[in-house]
């Protein structure tokens, strides 16, 4: 495990985006970010797709209604390109609070229309873009927006104080996944949720996710920094969202969490309405649960079951003629060019 052992400030946001507005939603991640860097928090986690929504109107709606054909199309067109202006400027924030900052978003490809991709941004304090991963396979109705995945971005990213890893909503009940980050001496363990305001299922769907949570934490020995979205009245306006659904909905939203690595919670769970939760962590706790029972060591028995992780991108061509190699190397009209003050790496082009 990388890092010396050393304490710090973590966060968790719990907040609604500005719904559907790219331009509006960064500006609000990026005041959060300011805002969790004047607090002295070294690392901050964002809900899942926060920028610009998650696709809530599959929870009201059947594919292909009106409003779902809507709400699509402003979905894509509102997305992020990474690297692009967007990351720019989320990169610029986190280096002006001097904060590692994970950011859950829809991606959309470089120049091509239609899939969009449910992904993780992972900035470092310095303003440096570390890497991104998209989720590996979307959950439910999230299939009829998002495409899958692949395991380039199962992995860490290093930090002074240890690896940082990350998973998306049901991604952290999943112990392949979970132990593959482990493996690669992940301490750090950032997770994204959505709002869970489903009719007459919000506290079962938020109570899942906290089990879930405090198994991560436990089972994998790591701090979890656990932040959860809002759905907001607002919100069910523009999706015309019936009064009499809305009063079926237990739950708006939250409860977020800052989990220790004996699955003992630090910071919530969160009541509903947007907050940020801090807590001041000790990375020598690892230590006490892993000398114990090290599941990637010495308490793992790896001749008997062991893990087959493909980390290779998954591309729809692969680029054999010099030709089109040297093409693909000149960055298109637009890419970003980095942001950063002098003597800052800036944004660079991370794992997708």
């Amino acid at each position: 495990m990388e890092g010396d052992y050393s304490k710090l400030k973590v966060a968790a946001v719990q907040a609604s985006p500005v719904f559907l507005d790219r331009e509006a939603t960064v500006e609000k991640a990026c005041r959060l970010i300011r805002q969790v860097g004047s607090e002295g928090a070294d690392l901050a986690v964002f809900p899942e797709s926060f920028i610009p929504a998650y696709p809530e109107w599959l929870r009201f709606y059947p594919y292909g209604h009106p409003v779902c054909t809507r709400m699509g199309k402003e979905l894509f067109k509102n997305s992020v390109e990474i690297p692009g202006p967007d990351t720019d400027r989320l990169c610029q924030a986190a280096w002006e609070a001097n904060t590692y900052v994970v950011m859950g978003l829809n991606e959309r490809r470089r120049g091509m229309a239609g899939t969009l991709y449910n992904s993780m941004l992972f900035i470092g304090r310095d303003g440096t873009l570390l890497g991104s991963r998209q989720k590996l396979m979307p959950t439910q109705t999230e299939r009829l927006v998002h495409g899958l995945g692949d395991g380039a971005g199962l992995r860490t990213f290093p930090t002074e104080y240890g690896p940082l890893g990350g998973l998306m909503c049901c991604e952290n009940g999943n112990p392949l996944f979970r132990f593959a980050l482990v493996c690669q001496g992940e301490a750090l363990h950032a997770a994204n949720w959505p709002a869970f305001a489903v009719p007459g299922r919000s506290r079962e769907l938020q109570e899942a996710m906290l089990i879930r949570m405090r198994n991560c934490a436990w089972e994998g020995q790591v701090f979890v920094i656990s932040s959860a979205a809002m759905f907001t009245e607002e919100m069910a306006d523009v999706l015309e969202v019936s009064r009499e659904v809305r009063q079926k909905i237990d739950s708006w939203g939250g409860k977020s969490a800052i989990i220790g690595p004996k699955g003992q919670y630090l910071a919530g769970p969160a009541d509903e309405g947007e907050t940020i939760l801090y807590a001041d962590i000790d990375l020598e706790e690892i230590l006490d649960a892993r000398l114990n029972t090290d599941y990637t060591g010495h308490y793992g028995r790896f001749d008997v079951a062991s893990l087959n992780l493909n980390q290779s991108p998954y591309r729809p061509v692969h680029y054999n003629s010099p030709v089109f190699q040297a093409a693909r190397k000149t960055p298109p009209t637009g890419q970003s060019q980095g942001i950063a003050p002098t003597g800052n790496a800036g944004c660079e082009n991370g794992q997708s």
